[in-house]
Formats: structure tokens, sequence, C-alpha cells
């Protein structure tokens, strides 16, 4: 199953996107993988070649683009610092880019993540109509806005597909009760 990083242009920058597609001409349905804090790293990258080997083509973009390259700071330092409106504009672009290639059907889209992806998810699937489904893996502080604007979880209402929520009984954020 090939895999391969691509240069996607958003607000005037390169955003570097993992594709992981399956063997074969497709169209294939597509997922948007969404990074955890530490980034695409081999654990993301892993979770889009397994979405792969199951017949689904996987596209995770770079959501630390902005900042300077080999940044030292930690994790969660570097979580810290994105805003929704550039996340948002950010996962955008990996979606037209999924649904410009021709081994995505990017009719058939769908959007994952764990941990921040799956807060990114959530935020996502308010903010755009083009996917069929949402899994948020455990993302948590979707009550708190990243910079100016609503937080994820104010945005309910304008959920536009399914959504599947995975938590932990004893996850704090969201909190079981």
């Amino acid at each position: 199953m090939p895999s391969r990083w691509d240069n996607v242009s958003v607000d005037g920058a390169d955003m570097r996107v993992y594709v992981s597609t399956p063997d074969g001409d497709g169209p294939f349905p597509g997922v948007i993988a969404i990074q955890h804090a530490s980034g695409v790293d081999d654990f993301v990258r892993g979770m889009c070649d397994r979405f792969a080997a199951e017949g689904f083509a996987a596209v995770s973009p770079d959501l630390y683009h902005r900042e300077e390259h080999g940044s030292a700071d930690d994790p969660m330092t570097r979580m810290m610092r994105l805003r929704d409106d550039t996340v948002a504009a950010d996962v955008n672009a990996a979606v037209g880019h999924a649904q410009s290639l021709p081994e995505i059907d990017g009719a058939r889209l769908g959007i994952t993540g764990y941990c921040m992806g799956g807060r990114v998810t959530y935020l996502m699937a308010a903010k755009s109509d083009a996917f069929k489904a949402a899994v948020d893996c455990w993302g948590g502080n979707c009550l708190v806005a990243w910079g100016d604007g609503p937080a994820p979880f104010d945005l309910t209402g304008d959920i536009s597909c399914p959504v599947l929520g995975l938590f932990g009984e004893d996850d704090l954020a969201p909190a079981p009760t």
C-alpha cells in the first residue's frame, strides 16, 4: 500500500500532509486523520496505513506547519499555540486536497482523531459539511475555545454528520458525569 508526503498550500504557506492509500486504482472512501499533540508521528502515520490496509485512503495534515521547523517545545506547548480558525483552515485544505486526488472519492469522507485530534474532529464536524461521519476518540477540551470564537461544544447544533464519541469512564475532559 503506497504512502507519501504531499504539500498543500494553505494561507500562503506549504503544509505537509501524509497520504496513505490502498493498493489498487480506487477511488476509495477517505478518512481525514487528525494528529494528536505529538504531531503526525509514527502513531498517526501507522493509523493512516491501517486505514489503507482496510480499504480507506487516509490524509493527515501537519497542523504545526505554521511553526518554526524543528521546534524544541514539548507537544503540549505546541498544541496550546493552535487556534481554532487556523486549524479549521488547515483541515479544510487537507479536505480539498483529498477531494482533488483521483484515488480518493471526495464525496465519501470521514474524519477521526485521538485526544487533541478528537477535539479537532468534533470542531470540524460542526464547521464542515464535507464529512459523512466523525469519530472523536477521547477528544478533550471541547468546552474551551482555542483563540477567539466559540468552543467546539458550543457548535454542536451545527454538526451535519453522525458523530461517534469514544471516552473512558475515568476521563476528566470530558467528565463522565
